[in-house]
């Protein structure tokens, strides 16, 4: 398979460290808001992530996921404990996720530390997903093998019966991550390859702010 010739020109845009606010949070909602108001395709979820994960012994993985809410301390996501990427989150608590915009010739790389959400917030969420949703949630061992997919509907069939129209319950190996970043980097395609990349780092002085090649 030929790929060499798979390519396009950036020119849309362009980043100046002067521009940034001092607190990347704020620059990553101006972005996100610019993103989600932009034209753009309609299967385009703006967000949706890719979530970087890695094991104690370096077994790297990575998934989309869609991103459910920004707080003032990071990023909260939600998933199954016991999901490949829960493993993973429990042995090795460092994450990275990366948000890209073609409509917008931009991404976001946020790298940082994540926790377990409280059960509160995992409730929250949970009972206000759909509850088709909420039952497959329940029902679905992800990550692990299942005889066929008609195994799983079945069972979220058989767990709407007993449960009779009263709530569905959250399941105790279901819930939200917080990552609370230590870097982000702001990624602007430009022409001839030569893109803009701002990187705001922690530091004991705040977050430090520095340009790097692409």
């Amino acid at each position: 398979m030929e790929l060499e010739q798979l390519r396009r020109s950036y020119a849309d845009g362009f980043l100046q460290i002067d521009q940034f606010p001092r607190n990347p949070m704020d620059a990553f909602k101006t972005w996100f808001e610019e993103a989600k108001a932009a034209d753009r395709p309609d299967w385009l979820e703006v967000n949706a992530m890719t979530v970087a994960t890695s094991s104690a012994s370096g077994d790297v993985s990575a998934r989309i996921l869609l991103l459910k809410k920004i707080t003032a301390d990071g990023f909260v996501f939600f998933t199954n404990y016991d999901s490949a990427k829960g493993i993973h989150l429990a042995e090795n608590a460092q994450a990275e996720l990366l948000f890209y915009w073609p409509h917008r010739e931009q991404q976001i790389r946020i790298h940082g530390s994540t926790e377990k959400t409280s059960a509160a917030l995992s409730d929250e969420y949970f009972h206000e997903r759909p509850r088709g949703s909420q039952l497959g949630a329940a029902v679905s061992p992800q990550s692990s093998l299942v005889d066929s997919r008609e195994q799983l509907v079945e069972s979220a069939i058989k767990l709407e019966s007993e449960l009779n129209g009263a709530e569905v319950p959250r399941p105790a190996n279901w819930g939200g991550y917080l990552l609370r970043p230590n870097r982000f980097e702001f990624w602007q395609g430009r022409p001839s390859r030569l893109h803009d990349r701002i990187v705001f780092q922690i530091s004991n002085d705040g977050w430090q702010i520095t340009r790097i090649a692409p």
